[in-house]
């Protein structure tokens, strides 16, 4: 008889799809909350198993390892980021890492473009207004905002996202679209977008929308200095990862009005504490990580995890492995 594989998951709200393909071959346990499981109760949760389905809030870290122990064949985040992993570790110990990338791309280059224009027409600030009592008649100052018309759009970060974003923002009549990347993208040439150094990137843009993974050569890219280099009128997006601002230059940034405005999907930390300054900023929309949250997006996503770590524990290959 065929040893049962033992599975955790570190939450209870799951999509059903992934959870339940699961469950047909594996012994599945799971935290029973819909919240980020506590790191003790992580560490007792994981002894033994042989797979572990989790988020990017749940740090797989050599500590985590120890307590799996050597059963462990594979991780399997439900997320395209993985710097919540110590990948160099699971390789030392022969743990393989499954991920989701390309199936989010739509979700977020919406979100990205939704975020944008929420921030830039002052989408919230006119909802406000409106709700209580500040809309007393049409003002032709009132409520204005950059529109994309005509506009030049940078893009830290031109993958799959990143030139998904760049499609959509040239059908609203942009006059260039520029990119910064480790490397050119023959893509662009088809969307119409430039490759640039990040200096030229940030002081000819209107609006400049991070895309950029979070890696070492990217972690605060958008510092202190950064800001000061974007034209005083430019709107920042960010649905990324937080790791790559340094929140606090941002703060100051907006504070002193060095630039318009920002939008910001990601935060350091998430989620962000209630009495964070960007909370006060009227020139800051915050959003809570959901640059994923389509019903079709997240429900292939958990299928892909899950067959993921089907694979792996299987010995055969997998849909989306991290190498």
């Amino acid at each position: 008889m065929s040893t049962v594989h033992k599975v955790f998951i570190t939450r209870n709200d799951m999509p059903d799809v992934g959870v339940e393909l699961l469950k047909k071959q594996c012994d599945v346990r799971k935290w029973e909350k819909a919240s980020p499981i506590p790191r003790d109760e992580f560490l007792k949760s994981v002894a033994g198993v042989n797979g572990i389905y989790c988020t990017l809030n749940d740090k797989i870290d050599k500590e985590l390892l120890d307590a799996a122990g050597p059963n462990l064949k594979v991780v399997g985040t439900i997320s395209v980021g993985y710097d919540h992993i110590d990948t160099a570790e699971c390789r030392t110990r022969g743990v393989r890492i499954g991920y989701t990338p390309n199936v989010l791309t739509d979700a977020t280059a919406e979100l990205t473009l939704a975020l944008l224009l929420t921030t830039s027409r002052r989408l919230p600030e006119a909802q406000n207004e409106a709700k209580t009592g500040g809309w007393v008649s049409w003002a032709p100052t009132w409520m204005t905002g950059p529109g994309l018309a005509g506009s030049t759009v940078g893009i830290v970060g031109f993958g799959r996202i990143g030139q998904a974003v760049a499609r959509r923002v040239r059908a609203f009549n942009t006059a260039k679209i520029l990119y910064y990347n480790r490397s050119e993208k023959p893509e662009a040439k088809e969307i119409g977008a430039c490759k640039v150094g990040f200096e030229e990137l940030l002081t000819q843009s209107d609006f400049v929308i991070c895309c950029a993974a979070l890696v070492p050569e990217t972690k605060e890219i958008f510092n202190k200095s950064a800001f000061e280099k974007m034209k005083p009128t430019a709107v920042f997006v960010n649905t990324s990862r937080g790791g790559t601002v340094d929140q606090g230059a941002l703060i100051e940034a907006l504070q002193n009005n060095t630039i318009r405005a920002a939008g910001l999907d990601v935060t350091t930390p998430e989620p962000l504490p209630l009495d964070n300054p960007l909370f006060k900023l009227k020139n800051c929309v915050v959003l809570p990580h959901i640059g994923s949250a389509t019903i079709e997006a997240r429900n292939v996503m958990s299928e892909l995890t899950a067959k993921n770590i089907l694979c792996a524990l299987n010995g055969s290959d997998m849909p989306a492995e991290l190498k």
